[in-house]
């Protein structure tokens, strides 16, 4: 069985950390590097980056911020915002990430996937996925959520598999912030229509919540934002709960 991640979430806006519900209200949380090292020194399995802006505002992820973060961190560390090209995944690497995390420029143009898995190898590329339910059918959203399509999230989850996706980052923006739950059906759909890990995100705000999508969900990992930066939840704590229930994490 293996090791279940739980991942905190910088979502980054004008250099700052910054958390909202459903995409929306977004307030300033904190330093960025201070968290990230907080995090890594809290047992976190890895740390997520997401320039939340860079799409909408048509430039490129902060590189810099992303090197200072990587100083003061040891554990894995995911970055996206931005990216479009074999060029930027090449920066940020050399930035210090060790993934990179493709959303709206992925669907706009799938072949990237494959583009970068080819250059960097699969394990490097993550497609994030902005998804909402409407009418009982769940979407992908592009721009930070600003953008509906009419793709379907499984079949674009089994499709960006195909092409060369190794890791899902899955959102839901009707639970995003929420501190509802995770949404643990789609979270369970996509876990069992591809062979890569999924890690969850949007609505935790309980450790059970946590217990929930590993277990109900299917999710691989669990990653949050708000009930870490508002110290809700500890991380020791969390894993602990979750070891009591059987449900394999690194302590």
């Amino acid at each position: 069985m293996l090791t279940k991640r739980i991942i905190p979430c910088l979502d980054i806006k004008d250099e700052q950390t910054v958390k909202g519900i459903n995409f929306l209200n977004i307030q300033n949380v904190g330093d960025p590097v201070e968290l990230g090292a907080l995090y890594a020194e809290m047992g976190a399995d890895e740390l997520v980056f997401l320039d939340i802006t860079a799409t909408h505002e048509k430039r490129k992820t902060l590189s810099e911020l992303v090197t200072r973060i990587a100083r003061h961190i040891n554990i894995p560390f995911t970055v996206g915002g931005g990216i479009g090209s074999a060029d930027d995944v090449s920066l940020l690497l050399d930035c210090g990430a060790d993934k990179i995390s493709v959303n709206s420029a992925a669907v706009r143009r799938p072949e990237l996937i494959g583009e970068l898995a080819g250059r960097f190898g699969s394990q490097c590329v993550v497609l994030a996925i902005d998804t909402k339910c409407i009418d009982g059918e769940w979407y992908v959203f592009l721009n930070g959520g600003r953008i509906p399509t009419e793709l379907k999230t499984v079949d674009w989850a089994k499709q960006a598999v195909a092409q060369g996706a190794g890791e899902i980052l899955l959102t839901s923006m009707n639970n995003d912030g929420t501190k509802d739950g995770f949404a643990l059906d789609i979270t369970r759909a996509v876990s069992e229509a591809v062979n890569v890990p999924v890690i969850a995100s949007g609505g935790a705000g309980t450790m059970q919540h946590f217990a929930d999508v590993f277990l109900q969900g299917k999710a691989d990992a669990a990653l949050a934002a708000s009930v870490f930066h508002y110290k809700e939840i500890g991380i020791p704590e969390l894993k602990h709960y979750l070891k009591e229930r059987n449900i394999d994490v690194r302590i």
